[in-house]
């Protein structure tokens, strides 16, 4: 692949569901065609005859002959010079063990917003640590955006990070449009983490409203949960940012409030008694959040810290969904340590 970020180069979309359908809508918005990898090949089938995905925002129509599909995770990767990364971080490590195809000379974008479970990192240093990438040739596309407002065409943002910006401004033209603005950032692991604990915090804000709790506990939730995340990132890696930015605050706000967000739909779930399995089914779609809760917990003991007192949100999810302890009391013990 040339390096001149001003050729025309071909995109990949990994995945079939909400946020991989929503991307390539975004990106058929500027560019000819979009290879886009599904593992199931009936959801294929369905989209080739029908011209919109069985399962996820069926609203969006698409040109087909726009389209190049495949079940050949190999064959999608092979024919394109960008790879965006769409699969749930649970499902990610089955999907990179059929890979064959090489990505040496790839730009891979993560728009995957968890934690890779074998791991325990996020895509990106996951990427870079276990396949060899070099950090300039990964990238991060975050929020605040949610698939089905993209449906919808209502404006939305998005920050497109990667330590080389010209990757990240050619990106960030091919996603753009008339709904769609984008911003940049050279901050490719707070971002990526951000991405990944905000999925923590709206679960915490679903209990919260699943227990009865109101707006004005949500208000001071959302205040103490972007300075837990100040910590946590700041943490695991110092740099200059600006924590108010939209990739931070924004993405925590839209995640904990919106209807649309499924981690405040699954916590909300929980809070009213709901099981975890039993919630997942109801859903029938992938809370990130809950794995992401596990590694971080592991993470921050790993760091030496005590969660209950360095990161007390975080460490109430885990104590929900991984101890099975009482959401009530939990969220009672929580209560008195916000402020």
């Amino acid at each position: 692949m040339s390096e001149n970020p001003t050729n025309n180069l071909s995109i990949a979309v990994l995945g079939g569901g909400s946020w991989a359908t929503a991307l390539v809508k975004m990106f058929l918005e500027n560019t000819e065609d979009v290879h886009w990898y599904m593992r199931s090949q009936e959801s294929i089938d369905y989209l080739l005859e029908h011209g919109h995905n069985p399962k996820y925002l069926s609203g969006v129509q698409f040109d087909v002959n726009r389209l190049d599909l495949t079940a050949d995770i190999n064959r999608a990767v092979g024919q394109a010079d960008i790879v965006v990364m769409a699969i749930p971080s649970a499902f990610l490590q089955k999907e990179l063990d059929q890979l064959t195809s090489s990505m040496e000379d790839k730009w891979v974008f993560s728009a995957i917003k968890g934690i890779v479970p074998q791991s325990g990192l996020i895509v990106g240093e996951h990427l870079h640590k276990e396949y060899g990438l070099p950090l300039d040739q990964i990238g991060v596309i975050t929020g605040p955006c949610h698939a089905e407002e993209v449906a919808l065409e209502r404006l939305s943002f998005l920050t497109i990070a990667c330590t080389d910006q010209e990757k990240a401004a050619y990106l960030a033209d091919q996603i753009s449009s008339h709904y769609l603005k984008t911003k940049l950032s050279d901050d490719i692991v707070g971002t990526e983490y951000a991405a990944m604990l905000k999925n923590i915090y709206a679960i915490a804000a679903g209990m919260g409203h699943g227990l009865g709790y109101g707006d004005n506990y949500q208000s001071v939730l959302m205040s103490n949960a972007i300075r837990e995340m100040k910590r946590f990132i700041a943490l695991v890696h110092k740099m200059k940012r600006n924590i108010n930015h939209t990739a931070y605050l924004g993405d925590l706000l839209v995640t904990g409030y919106s209807v649309f967000s499924r981690n405040r739909m699954f916590g909300n779930m929980i809070g009213k008694g709901y099981t975890v399995k039993s919630a997942m089914m109801e859903m029938n779609m992938v809370a990130e959040g809950y794995y992401a809760v596990e590694s971080a917990f592991q993470l921050i003991k790993n760091k030496g810290k005590e969660p209950k007192k360095a990161f007390p949100i975080i460490s109430s999810v885990y104590q929900v969904l991984y101890d099975h302890k009482n959401p009530k009391k939990v969220f009672k013990k929580l209560s008195d340590v916000l402020d």
